[in-house]
């Protein structure tokens, strides 16, 4: 009979942790801005915004809006987005994902390219199509779907603005029509259209993406307006009382779903600035916050319009995911959807040996370039004490050429820890930054004659990288790096610091390449 009761305990006590109260945000950390969902029966899709890298369009899966696992991306080939001579203020702003009659569409925009598109599929985790242009300008596109009708918002000229489209083929069937400027803050975008007992509701984000960020929200009884604002605006912001102090800040730019339990719940972007800072370096993550909506009445957003690290609410049965992996060997010979590249790669120079290794071949563009896409793969940071670290052997190189570890924001932005060819056929170890237009060498060592492989280590807190490198299991400090200068405050545009494994050719001459025997990232 014991051993009865202790089964009916343990049952119920894992069944109470799925239903545990209470998850941590962000729920998708590292620079995953713009965030955008959507519901499939008991499965939740969300998308994000990637600038100048390539695949585009971050896609997760999830069952409980808390744990979420990238499936792929919308824009795996070059025929769906060009992004040469882009930067991170310019590619792929803010998606909108969207589920229509066994049909996913994702409507975005191509800034410094063609506009606003749309791609489709019938299997997420499959290609999508090839865009189909949209005649309405302005950013952060949106679809709604109703009795047949799919009508298309963005912001043409800094107010909200909707027509009716054929999202099949882009035509536009119905005149652009101006429906909202929002409540006065600046940069009115971020739409999104949703119908609730008998309203229309037009989610927008004002303030633009900084520190006055906020979410506000309006309504009519018919689609095309006129909008009136909540007399409670914004229903998010941290750039007040509530939000003042809080180690969250920038929410906004927000999209509401209704979760198959009947519940309502919100993503959002917001950044965490560097403790006792007022600079972020991780970039814009995706937040979680519950909604409650009152009869006939506006939505709520956690109860006071503000977003928490620790989230004490009620949530769906959860499903925990194992999240990214800590190691990656390279030995299946693929990279899985989180690795990134800068602008369109050429697949030529990205290859796997045979023993289970990534060979990086060296191109003529460098981490400095902004017009070309240098041999460079990336992953986000996720936290800001981590540990992240690989193993690189150069080889076949010319004097100067290079192989490492760059901390990347920007391409005039970025702290590289690397290995370098030098006369006589030595190579050297060396710390170096690119801040501006000033490049500078921290610290190079001398190598010993056939040094061969070298396992490159950069370690973080919220303010500091911290380098070394261990040579046939000798430890050797390099020194250390100021977070600040990779902040978007200082750097500037929309992303957040990747990890990559790189080679540069000094010369521009091919030839050179350099073989990662695997790649360690590690939360501290």
């Amino acid at each position: 009979m014991k051993h009865i009761a202790l089964s009916f305990l343990l049952f119920f006590s894992s069944l109470s942790a799925l239903w545990a109260q209470g998850y941590r945000n962000p729920v998708i950390p590292g620079y995953h801005p713009d965030p955008s969902v959507c519901r499939v029966g008991e499965d939740y899709y969300l998308v994000n915004s990637s600038f100048q890298y390539f695949p585009g369009v971050p896609l997760f899966h999830s069952r409980d809006l808390v744990h979420w696992e990238q499936i792929g991306n919308c824009l795996t080939r070059e025929s769906q987005v060009s992004l040469k001579h882009t930067n991170s203020g310019s590619g792929i702003f803010a998606p909108t994902i969207r589920y229509h009659e066994g049909t996913f569409y994702m409507v975005t925009t191509n800034v410094g390219g063609k506009g606003n598109f749309i791609v489709h599929t019938t299997d997420p985790r499959g290609e999508w199509s090839d865009p189909i242009w949209l005649e309405q300008g302005g950013i952060d596109p949106s679809l709604y779907f109703e009795n047949g009708k799919c009508y298309l918002v963005s912001n043409p000229d800094g107010y909200i603005t909707l027509c009716e489209i054929n999202p099949q083929t882009g035509e536009q069937l119905s005149p652009s029509k101006k429906i909202w400027g929002g409540t006065g803050g600046r940069y009115p975008e971020a739409p999104h259209l949703y119908k609730k007992d008998g309203w229309y509701y037009l989610l927008i984000a004002e303030g633009g993406t900084e520190y006055g960020h906020a979410v506000t929200i309006a309504r009519s009884r018919i689609i095309d307006g006129p909008y009136l604002g909540n007399p409670a605006n914004p229903i998010l912001t941290h750039a007040n009382k509530n939000g003042e102090g809080n180690p969250i800040q920038g929410t906004g730019h927000a999209d509401l779903v209704e979760a198959s339990d009947g519940s309502w719940w919100l993503v959002c972007l917001a950044f965490r600035p560097i403790p006792g800072k007022t600079h972020h370096t991780l970039g814009r993550e995706t937040f979680l916050a519950p909604v409650r909506w009152d009869a006939n009445a506006w939505p709520v957003v956690n109860g006071n319009g503000t977003v928490a690290l620790e989230m004490n609410v009620p949530t769906l049965l959860q499903h925990p995911l194992p999240g990214r992996p800590e190691y990656t060997d390279f030995k299946s010979k693929t990279l899985s959807p989180e690795w990134i590249y800068l602008q369109n790669p050429d697949s030529a120079n990205y290859l796997f040996t045979r023993d289970g290794r990534l060979r990086l071949c060296a191109s003529r563009a460098t981490l400095d370039s902004d017009a070309a896409s240098p041999t460079f793969v990336a992953l986000r940071q996720e936290h800001f004490a981590m540990e992240a670290s690989t193993a690189v052997r150069l080889q076949e190189a010319r004097p100067r050429d290079e192989a490492g570890l760059s901390v990347y924001m920007e391409y005039h932005s970025h702290y590289d820890l690397f290995l370098r060819q030098e006369d006589g056929g030595r190579q050297s170890v060396v710390l170096r930054y690119r801040l501006g237009e000033m490049t500078h060498i921290e610290r190079e060592v001398l190598l010993p004659e056939g040094a061969g492989e070298v396992e490159l280590t950069v370690q973080s807190d919220a303010e500091f990288y911290t380098f070394s490198y261990t040579l046939r299991g000798e430890f050797h400090a390099l020194g250390r790096m100021n977070a600040l200068y990779l902040s978007s405050e200082t750097a500037g545009g929309f992303t957040g610091v990747v990890l990559g494994l790189y080679v540069v050719s000094a010369s521009g001459q091919p030839g050179a390449n350099a073989d990662f025997s695997y790649f360690k990232y590690v939360r501290k």
